[in-house]
């Protein structure tokens, strides 16, 4: 039991996940489970009395019983208990004010990350500011490689998504076309199939692999289907680089996806077999978003974004590539305004950062949402002022596909310049020796550019 007095009220939680929920900046998701507080006056209550929590307390309760959950065992067996040692004796509150001193640099948050549990993570973000989440997330350098290097400081990379609504391969090369010649896909070019039928997807797959052949970019492809059609995919032979899956916060949640521990451990044991990746490179590719656990009925009676930084540990066990969260995608019923959306951006982004994921952002929005592109623009800069690794690149941030709003490759050019912020080395050499970008890293005329001038011939 929790107790902490307001205005004279002296409010009660009964234990950490209704203290954790409580806490919780308002969402539409919470409400909808009945988790949120229910006044401003509670959820300060809730939030004092949580800055009063000493850190060891939340990693010897987890709020999901170890013996019902898969997610809780990897969190508390996989707990690295030397690296929280510096931090061990600090309530929730102080180690806010630790994250933000001078001396708390990029060093020592790297040889925090491990020690960091999820609902730790969760936790003191319930208790930071918008400022404070871009300012720590900041800090925090996770660098992941394949053929490009992902995550380096003054980089801002891109996954190019170009989904077509038939997986018809010419749609998507024009897609892939087009993203290239704007500056897009340094992180991965990674298509969300229409079907997952092993054949359709490992058409898709030998297509990418061979226009990435071809033309010899230094990037990875990915084609976002189900884990077991990847694994059933590599059997058959197709040139796969990243498995991907969406992962969620608990046991149940994953279950409903179709996805286990065992599952992931056998793909991504299946996907180092095949040796594509450059020695030790990060061969997983996970998606995540707030609100999945709930609407499928699996949260545990958790708030959704102390589930989502519980899919943060799920991610962690594999040393991904890339992660991002789908923030705004699963709809304002968990997220309801672009203001909702924004907060939940910021702190997916900061709770991955310091558990030591390569986080990146689909900063998105579905079109019955109470958020517009203006939205999408403040978030965006946020992100990079945060130090995001990655975002979407969207032909005219509009996916024909899955009918989300999303960012464009226009809008990687925009935060790019704005920011001085430069595509992944590797890539960004590419560029120009296809005259696709000047020695300034400025785009060429299309025309200029030696990419169309092949692809024309081709033809």
């Amino acid at each position: 039991m929790f107790t902490h007095t307001v205005a004279g009220t002296r409010y009660h939680f009964r234990d950490l996940a209704t203290l954790l929920a409580r806490a919780t900046p308002a969402r539409s998701g919470d409400a909808l489970a009945g988790l949120a507080a229910a006044s401003a006056e509670e959820r300060v209550a809730a939030q004092m009395a949580l800055a009063e929590l000493p850190l060891r307390s939340i990693v010897a309760q987890p709020p999901v019983p170890y013996e019902h959950d898969e997610v809780t065992r990897l969190i508390c067996d996989g707990h690295d208990t030397a690296a929280f040692a510096p931090v061990a004796h600090l309530t929730v509150g102080d180690f806010r004010d630790w994250l933000l001193r001078y001396d708390t640099d990029e060093p020592t948050l790297a040889a925090l990350a491990p020690g960091i549990t999820p609902e730790v993570a969760a936790a003191v973000s319930k208790l930071m500011r918008v400022q404070d989440l871009v300012l720590v997330a900041r800090k925090c350098r996770v660098v992941t490689k394949f053929r490009s290097t992902i995550g380096l400081a003054g980089r801002l990379s891109t996954r190019l998504q170009p989904n077509h609504p038939t997986d018809d391969p010419r749609g998507i090369g024009a897609a892939i076309l087009d993203g290239l010649l704007l500056g897009s896909g340094d992180a991965v070019i990674g298509v969300n199939p229409a079907t997952d039928d092993p054949a359709s997807v490992a058409t898709l797959l030998a297509m990418l692999d061979e226009l990435r052949e071809r033309y010899a970019i230094p990037t990875q492809s990915c084609v976002l289907a189900h884990v077991t059609t990847a694994l059933e995919v590599m059997r058959r032979g197709a040139p796969v680089d990243l498995v991907f899956q969406s992962v969620a916060g608990t046991e149940a949640a994953n279950r409903s996806f179709g996805v286990s521990l065992a599952l992931l451990d056998e793909a991504h044991d299946a996907v180092r077999a095949l040796g594509r990746a450059p020695a030790g490179g990060n061969v997983m590719y996970f998606e995540t978003g707030q609100g999945s656990a709930l609407s499928a009925g699996a949260h545990e009676g958790l708030d959704q974004q102390t589930c989502e930084a519980r899919a943060y540990a799920v991610a962690r066990r594999y040393r991904p590539l890339l992660v991002n969260t789908v923030v705004g995608f699963i709809g304002p019923e968990y997220l309801y305004d672009g203001k909702q959306i924004l907060r939940a951006a910021l702190e997916d982004h900061f709770c991955g950062k310091l558990m030591g994921l390569p986080m990146g952002c689909d900063v998105c929005y579905t079109n019955h949402a109470e958020a517009d592109q203006d939205d999408v623009d403040v978030i965006l800069a946020l992100l990079g002022a945060a130090g995001v690794s990655y975002i979407m690149g969207v032909p005219g941030a509009d996916d024909v596909m899955l009918h989300y709003q999303s960012t464009s490759f226009h809008d990687a050019l925009y935060l790019r310049q704005a920011l001085g912020r430069r595509p992944a080395p590797e890539f960004e050499g590419w560029l120009e020796r296809m005259g696709i970008t000047d020695g300034g890293g400025r785009l060429r005329p299309a025309r200029e550019a030696r990419l169309l001038g092949g692809a024309a011939r081709a033809e």
